[in-house]
């Protein structure tokens, strides 16, 4: 019953409406994408999902524009934001602008391909189509300080890459086996969404190399060189007006600064340098 008012009331011809400019809702996407501990303050559907609801829902909105930093991080994390940003968009018939601030590569590049039309600033770093995994190995810390590693697993593969113990030729195997399939699936997006857009060499553009934004648009990675609000008001008009959408905090919580358990400081030291570790990739 709602649903038809709200359609009847849609119907009504009020100049007062109609004289309305249009509004563009801009969503940020913004560090290291990833659920749960791994990375604390990182992108992840759970997180963003109600600011996606929220964009398509502004007033007089005609566009959404994606403006999108990040360095990558979970492919499973950016293709449910991806996904989810398509749907709304076939749903609510509003078309999906995205735009690469300081980098949008690897999982950030990902999301991105939620957009009909993707841009960037002449400095912005894009691509980086590929997948990567990084570790440490501490078998001969541990044997300098004495440490004895207790292992006992039932399956013989239960202890692949076990950090604390030799590397063996058989768990980098795996894993290779394992990205190269991973590496597939994110080609297919790239090429599902780009089409006939790409014009670099699959063996470059899928090389696991990112570029600046002029080099990215001549290979068909991006549409254009441009931001947000010189893009948009040249696709709607110089009336166009933009909503940010912002994350809601609680009033105490942000003044205390409470941002997590203070008995995980440690998880978020080791969280932290990780993140980092992910943006060095970039120079950033």
């Amino acid at each position: 019953m709602l649903n038809k008012i709200k359609d009847l009331i849609a119907q009504i011809p009020l100049p007062m409406f109609q004289n309305r400019p249009p509004v563009v809702a801009i969503l940020p996407l913004e560090g290291v994408i990833g659920s749960g501990s791994r990375f604390s303050s990182g992108l992840n559907l759970a997180g963003v999902e109600d600011k996606i609801k929220q964009a398509f829902e502004v007033g007089n909105v005609k566009a959404v524009a994606l403006a999108v930093n990040s360095p990558g991080g979970s492919p499973v994390q950016s293709e449910l934001i991806m996904r989810r940003i398509q749907r709304l968009s076939e749903e609510k018939d509003i078309p999906v602008y995205a735009f690469a601030e300081d980098v949008a590569a690897s999982g950030g590049y990902l999301i991105s391909l939620a957009a009909k039309e993707i841009y960037a600033h002449e400095a912005s770093i894009v691509g980086s189509i590929g997948v990567i995994s990084a570790g440490f190995g501490f078998h001969k810390a541990i044997e300098k300080v004495g440490v004895e590693r207790r292992v006992y697993a039932a399956g013989d593969n239960k202890s692949v890459l076990d950090p604390f113990q030799p590397e063996k030729e058989n768990d980098v195997k795996l894993l290779k086996e394992m990205q190269k399939d991973i590496h597939e699936f994110f080609k297919n997006l790239v090429k599902e969404s780009r089409g006939d857009r790409l014009k670099g060499t699959q063996k470059v553009m899928f090389s696991g190399q990112f570029w600046a934004g002029k080099e990215a648009l001549k290979l068909g990675l991006i549409d254009g060189v441009g931001d947000i609000h010189g893009v948009m008001k040249e696709k709607l008009g110089d009336k166009t007006k933009f909503k940010r959408i912002k994350d809601e905090k609680g009033f105490i919580k942000g003044l205390l600064g409470m941002g997590g358990d203070k008995s995980r400081i440690s998880d978020e030291i080791l969280a932290t340098l990780e993140t980092r570790s992910v943006w060095s990739r970039y120079g950033l």
